[in-house]
């Protein structure tokens, strides 16, 4: 196209266009609106301020962190529990008469108001010691039931304790230890009764005989008083794997019962000797607690066999076949109260939920097998 032909297009063009001052007003209007599009970018772009709801999750924290220091001292308040309020000799004493008269009033009231009863101990498996070191775990060793008994001793309210027992036995010790606070609980007026689970021997059965009564279903196994030691030896295992234990002594006994090697004849006499007069103590407290089961029967039932509650409860080593509401019963009865009930500590079903978290896997662990393995000891205890 020629330069004169563009020229006639171009005017052509403007001629048909708008006016100069309403193009030259379009074109203004035009950059303020890309004006404004570009500030609009920079907007959306810019960092978004912090949102309204900070402040509610703040709040939110908080709640929950003053929910849960509540809860810690709720439990620890259960778990230790505040002394009852008593009358104050000091503060007689000190001319706080007042104080000293409320606090007369309220003793009076709490005794007024507590109504006696009896206490119900439980007894589960092997009674040893308990040797487990968790934040969460259970108190159920020897030393926690000898403490139950204890507190029952001293609570005034409490006429009679019912232990109720399901267990094969235990160590020795942990045994005496349970049935001498039973001694001294009856030492302190408290009638003790003695009731039997599924299983009740060796060890569980002569914790049972501090009791002034007992009860046992027809079917519970029962017996097995006697003494018994197991000693391991892992001398073949050791060679196999080329493992060898030299032992350094101050004597020829000191690791008399090792696993790592053979016992000797005289190692298995002093052991023997030592079984037998545990032994002795056992069949001393069977006959101390039943005696009127006859010398016959109380010298062939105390070999180590094990019995029915029926069978028991024929030779005289039970007083009444039942369950647990007629120890109850019979616990009232010896007490001297009608339709007893049954006295709880307070955060009992609190401290039973703690401890049901505890994990059950810390005498699982190998340390604790290996020391099992290599510590013998003797226990009344059914093994079966």
């Amino acid at each position: 196209m020629s330069e004169n032909e563009q020229k006639d297009s171009f005017s052509s063009d403007t001629s048909t266009s708008l006016p100069k001052e309403q193009w030259e007003k379009k074109l203004l209007e035009n950059e303020k609106t890309a004006s404004f599009l570009q500030s609009k970018d920079k907007e959306d772009e810019a960092p978004v301020p912090p949102s309204k709801h900070t402040g509610h999750n703040t709040w939110a924290t908080l709640l929950l962190f003053t929910f849960l220091v509540s809860a810690c001292c709720g439990i620890y308040l259960t778990l230790h529990p505040a002394a009852s309020c008593k009358h104050s000799k000091q503060a007689a004493s000190a001319g706080e008469n007042n104080e000293s008269s409320v606090s007369a009033i309220a003793e009076a009231f709490n005794k007024s108001s507590a109504k006696p009863g009896i206490a119900w101990i439980k007894v589960r498996g092997v009674i040893a010691q308990d040797d487990n070191s968790g934040p969460f775990s259970r108190p159920s060793g020897a030393g926690a039931i000898a403490k139950k008994i204890r507190d029952a001793a001293a609570d005034k309210n409490v006429k009679a304790i019912v232990l109720d027992i399901n267990s094969p036995g235990g160590t020795v010790a942990s045994v005496q230890n349970i049935y001498n606070e039973l001694l001294r609980a009856k030492e302190k007026e408290k009638k003790v009764v003695a009731l039997f689970r599924d299983v009740a021997a060796s060890g569980g059965f002569y914790i049972a005989m501090a009791a002034d009564k007992i009860v046992a279903e027809p079917g519970t196994i029962t017996g097995s008083v006697g003494v018994i030691m197991q000693t391991s030896n892992v001398e073949g295992l050791f060679d196999k794997i080329g493992v060898k234990v030299t032992p350094i002594t101050s004597g020829k006994y000191k690791d008399m019962g090792s696993t790592f090697r053979p016992m000797t004849d005289a190692e298995k006499a002093i052991l023997q000797d030592m079984v037998n007069d545990t032994y002795t103590q056992f069949f001393a407290a069977v006959k101390a607690g039943r005696p009127d089961v006859k010398a016959e029967d109380l010298t062939e039932y105390t070999d180590g066999r094990v019995f029915t509650g029926q069978r028991a409860f024929n030779l005289g080593f039970v007083d009444k076949l039942g369950g647990e509401e007629e120890a109850r019963l019979l616990a009232g009865e010896l007490a001297g109260l009608e339709d007893p009930k049954i006295i709880t500590t307070r955060g009992d079903d609190v401290r039973e939920f703690i401890f049901s978290l505890g994990s059950t896997m810390e005498n699982q662990t190998l340390a604790k097998q290996l020391q099992t393995l290599a510590t013998p000891s003797v226990s009344y205890l059914w093994v079966n």
